[in-house]
């Protein structure tokens, strides 16, 4: 119960803070956006081996951090449980890759050891970097930088209201798991026998918030093919493009150089 209850609030937290740091940029979300997709595809095309040259790549969200004052306590709390997949994944390579690299101290370190810490942080700087998008352009922003690379409406749609009836979905749970343990005191979860019930209430209470939801977006100016109106804010297509040219140069630097290993090879002497 907790849980659907922290689910809800950081989605509504991450609403308010991408609308009012959206409000406060000049620079178009299909910068942020691209610059976004480059970052993950570069990061994405480090070896399985290339971990000093990967850790270069933080360098990005050090910098995201920083000048957009995200918080990286909060961003561990939303997505802890997302960054156990990447872990997940790569757990495979223990057992799949044997082969000993060397030893620290007695304890060997394998291939496939490397492997898994590499496609661990992968995939955290991934995670990250997706979120830092959507902490700053929000759903509404992915929305209008969609819309202007001329992705069917259509589309932007289904991801919008994938987005939104998430909470819809969360909401009712929430209820729905409320009243039924005002029903069964005392009583740690629910019954087996109750299951079928309980998810085909929540389907149907779901279905009837969601055609409220549609509605309302019909009174408000909802066209099919279109999508959902997004507010266009005053962006600057000077600025937009050299943030993107910046990031993009940074990138191809970071790939090519591996900036921690030279840092340390020089603070070590060598």
């Amino acid at each position: 119960m907790n849980q659907l209850n922290e689910a809800v609030k950081a989605l509504h937290e991450i609403d308010l803070e991408s609308g009012k740091r959206r409000k406060n940029t000049d620079i178009h979300p299909l910068s942020i956006l691209l610059v976004t997709i480059c970052y993950i595809g570069v990061t994405a095309s480090f070896g399985n081996y290339d971990m000093p040259k990967l850790f270069s790549m933080i360098i990005f969200l050090i910098a995201g951090g920083i000048l957009y004052d995200i918080s990286l306590k909060n961003s561990f709390r939303r997505l802890k449980y997302i960054l156990l997949f990447p872990l997940f994944l790569g757990a495979a390579n223990l057992v799949l890759d044997r082969q000993i690299l060397w030893y620290l101290g007695k304890i060997p370190i394998t291939s496939g050891m490397v492997s898994m810490v590499t496609l661990f942080i992968k995939g955290v700087f991934m995670v990250y970097a997706t979120y830092f998008m959507i902490i700053r352009i929000g759903i509404e922003g992915l929305c209008l930088a969609m819309r202007a690379i001329h992705v069917p409406g259509i589309l932007i749609t289904q991801i919008t209201l994938s987005y939104r009836y998430i909470i819809v979905l969360l909401r009712e749970m929430e209820r729905m798991w409320t009243s039924y343990h005002m029903r069964a005191p005392g009583q740690k979860g629910i019954q087996i026998k109750a299951w079928g019930s309980f998810l085909g209430l929540l389907f149907l209470r779901s279905m009837e918030r969601a055609d409220n939801i549609y509605h309302s977006m019909l009174l408000r100016g909802y066209q099919e093919n279109v999508g959902i109106p997004a507010a266009k804010g005053k962006y600057s297509f000077g600025k937009s493009a050299a943030y993107v040219l910046f990031w993009v140069m940074i990138f191809a630097c970071l790939r090519k150089v591996p900036l921690f290993y030279l840092l340390g090879e020089k603070m070590a002497g060598r």
